[in-house]
Order: structure tokens, then C-alpha cells, then sequence
């Protein structure tokens, strides 16, 4: 049974901005953990954060003898940091400052036995501060944060569908720090263009690495900057010519020439009849739109979607 309207929860941007703009400063030191410890996987698929069954997951991490992770629980409110060995710490969230929570994630590793160094700067934010110096006081809403995380299960359940239909190369469901927003990547093969950079702190040979290969990439986003609400996104990378002219599904998704994507707002998806077919129509036709003008080859990296228990047939 597809899930209804009720699964989908409102996300009432002015309300929850606050605490995203919180929550996305906390994931950044988070991930530059799991950075600051892992070697370097392809398109920075190293340094990413998970959904998971109570919010946001590190997955784990490497470090000596030792692993440890770091799970944001949006359900009790607590970051929680687990070693191999046993090992365990918690750390409230609540209203503070970023500095305060960044001493604790450090102090707490360390006293677990697992202390890690990371670049103190956040990265894809305008004029950003050092966490260290961040002493400003920061709101947080636990309400808010487990709306958005509710709003994230959905979105990774759908995605993951999504992602079952391509044979090519393709990330995993995952979300990234820098932008704060959960995405699926899908490949052609071939060489990229070589990316000219210039995203805000963020290293342009990160962003070259990222874009080296063709890619058709399709996510979700809780809004920022000019975009105002959360919204579903889908780009791709070199943008072949007629992309932003393509018709695509639903009849509410539209071209931002600004951003270079397109974008649909989630409330359409929200209160959509079959909120999972509306989205679901709108990543294959973005995502065709990509894969048609710029010639990729369809019949060899596609496939029928995935289901429960069932081999793809070949042969």
C-alpha cells in the first residue's frame, strides 16, 4: 500500500528554519569527523551521512582498532556516539551554541578513546565561522527537527525505489553536510568536463573530484537562500542542451535557470493523491529529460524497478 498523506508531514519552512540552520552546522562537524577518519572514496561518498531508524547515522567509523559512530537521534533528542569497544556517549540537543557542541563531540570522542582533528570551517555556507568561535546562541526545536527527520524517511524510501531502476553506476541514498540536502546520483560512464569550482568553501578540487564523470543527480532539500520551502531537485551534470525545456512530471515542477535544476516544491508531493507517484514521476522524467539530450546509453543502464525477494531476470 502506497502511504497516504498522513506519512508525509507539513514542513512549515519559517517554523523550522531556525533549527535546520542548527541541525545542518551540528551534521557539518559530524561529518568532518567521519572526514577526518576515512579514506577517500569516489564523489566524497566517504564523508556522507545516512537516514536512519532514528534520524541521521554517520554509519561507522574507522579509527586504529577501534570504530565508532555517531547517530543523530531526532527522536530523543540526544547525539549519540557509540565505540566498538563498549563505549558510549551522549550529548544533549537542545538550544546552544555551535562552539558548546563542538567542545563536547571533541571532549566526548576523546574520552572515549577515539579523538579526532577536523577542519573547523564549515563548508557551502556563506561567510561561515569557525565552530570553535560560534559562540552565538543557536535555537533548536526537538519538534521541529523529528518533523524533518519524518519528512527524510519518506524521502529516502522513495529515492531508494528510485534507485533500483538503474543498472549503471549510482550512489547510495545519502545526505550531504555541505548542502544539507539527501541525494541519489546515477552515472553515464562516460569523462566529465572538468568542473570550474568556484562553490563557496568548498576546495575546487573537492567539487572537480565530485564532477568528474557525467552524472543525472535527483535529491531532496529542506530550502534555503531565494527557495523558501522544502523542495524535491534534479540536475545534471554537464547540462546538455535542451534540458531545461523538457517536459517533465508533475505539471508544479519547474526550471530554476538560477540554480541550474529543476525543482519541485514538496507540499505538491505532501498533498498529492499518491504522494510516492508523484515523486517517483517526477525523478524518471527529470531524469530521462538528462539521460535523452545528452545520449546517454539508455538500453544498457536501465532496468525495471527492484522488488521484494525477486532476482533480476537475465538471460
Amino acid at each position: 500500500m502506497t502511504p497516504g498523506n498522513g506519512v508525509w508531514p507539513e514542513l512549515p519552512y519559517e517554523k523550522l528554519r531556525p533549527t535546520l540552520e542548527t541541525l545542518h552546522l551540528w551534521t557539518q562537524v559530524a561529518g568532518k569527523v567521519r572526514l577526518a577518519c576515512t579514506p577517500w572514496l569516489n564523489h566524497s561518498w566517504h564523508a556522507t551521512l545516512y537516514v536512519s531508524a532514528r534520524g541521521l547515522t554517520t554509519g561507522l567509523i574507522p579509527h586504529g582498532a577501534l570504530a565508532f559512530e555517531l547517530e543523530f537521534d531526532l527522536i530523543s533528542s540526544v547525539l549519540v556516539v557509540r565505540a566498538s569497544d563498549g563505549g558510549e556517549g551522549r550529548i544533549a540537543l537542545a538550544p546552544r551554541s555551535v562552539a558548546d557542541f563542538y567542545a563536547e563531540v571533541s571532549a566526548t570522542l576523546a574520552r572515549l578513546g577515539v579523538p579526532v582533528a577536523i577542519d573547523v570551517h564549515p563548508n557551502e555556507l556563506p561567510d561561515p565561522t569557525p565552530f570553535p568561535a560560534d559562540t552565538a546562541a543557536r535555537e533548536y526545536d526537538g519538534d521541529c527537527a523529528h518533523r524533518y527527520w519524518r519528512a527524510l524517511v519518506q524521502c529516502d524510501r522513495v529515492l531508494r525505489k528510485f534507485r533500483t531502476r538503474f543498472l549503471g553506476k549510482c550512489s547510495p541514498v545519502h545526505l550531504f553536510w555541505g548542502s544539507f540536502d539527501l541525494a541519489v546520483t546515477r552515472f553515464s560512464g562516460r569523462p566529465a568536463p572538468l568542473h570550474p569550482g568556484g562553490i563557496p568553501h568548498l576546495p575546487d578540487a573537492v567539487t572537480r573530484e565530485a564532477y568528474s564523470h557525467e552524472v543525472s543527480s535527483a535529491g531532496f532539500w529542506p530550502g534555503g537562500g531565494s527557495i523558501e520551502h522544502a523542495a524535491f531537485y534534479s540536475y545534471s551534470y554537464p547540462t546538455p542542451a535542451g534540458f531545461a525545456d523538457a517536459a517533465v512530471a508533475p505539471a508544479q515542477a519547474r526550471f530554476d535557470p538560477q540554480l541550474g535544476e529543476f525543482l519541485l516544491p514538496y507540499d505538491a508531493v505532501r498533498t498529492a493523491a499518491d504522494p510516492d507517484a508523484t515523486l517517483l514521476g517526477f525523478l524518471q522524467t527529470t531524469y530521462e529529460a538528462a539521460a535523452t539530450a545528452a545520449n546517454w546509453d539508455r538500453a544498457a543502464l536501465e532496468c525495471d524497478e527492484g522488488r521484494v525477494g525477486r532476482p533480476r531476470a537475465v538471460g
